[in-house]
């Protein structure tokens, strides 16, 4: 059991840095700059609620 324990340890590390890897990786610059710029591209509140 113990044995199991380490393996599943082991890959759900390894599954994680994976994803740490991706998302930080220079292909997705672009994309991670356009998701950081989408709260910005919303109108604002106050806006919409003077047209209402």
């Amino acid at each position: 059991m113990a044995f199991l324990n380490g393996l599943m340890t082991i890959i759900s590390m390894a599954v994680f840095f994976g994803i740490v890897w991706w998302a930080w990786s220079k292909g997705r610059a672009k994309d991670n700059q356009e998701a950081a710029a989408l709260p910005f591209s919303l109108p604002d509140e106050e806006d919409s609620d003077l047209k209402n």
